[in-house]
């Protein structure tokens, strides 16, 4: 899998992969995901490509005391093969890169299988309480 930033052209495809992992949500428009993120930090938008296919997507960002990663994701057919493990590890370079001292990541608690898959990667849950308020509805 060659891992590389987010291209225009990947768009279509993007969309289609999030939307067979499960990833979109009716509040959230992925498309209008994809603009926002191209307008901050870019370089941290990446896609893996197997024979000119997309199979995974990572967004990840920094805002110089933490890093994230959102829309991590691996086609269903390709799970269990390496290619998240090899992405998340590219996302952490890129941020040690960028000075990142930590990488918090949000997962649904009841996403067993996501959860660990990361645990399994070295990442342990924070005794923390997410929260969030939408400042702009995307429907």
């Amino acid at each position: 899998m060659e891992i590389r930033r987010f291209l225009e052209k990947d768009r279509n495809a993007l969309i289609a992969l999030w939307t067979a992992c499960g990833l979109t949500r009716p509040w959230n428009d992925p498309d209008q995901d994809i603009t926002r993120k191209l307008s901050v930090q870019p370089e941290l938008f990446l896609v893996g490509e197997l024979d000119g296919q997309i199979i995974a997507s990572a967004m990840a960002g920094y805002d110089g005391h933490r890093g994230s990663v959102f829309y991590l994701a691996v086609a269903p057919a390709f799970q269990q093969q390496g290619y998240g493990q090899a992405l998340m590890a590219e996302v952490e370079r890129l941020l040690i890169a960028m000075g990142c001292p930590k990488l918090n990541i949000v997962v649904r608690s009841a996403n067993q299988h996501v959860l660990n898959f990361y645990r399994g990667l070295g990442y342990t849950a924070d005794d923390v309480v997410s929260i969030g308020k939408r400042l702009i509805s995307d429907t």
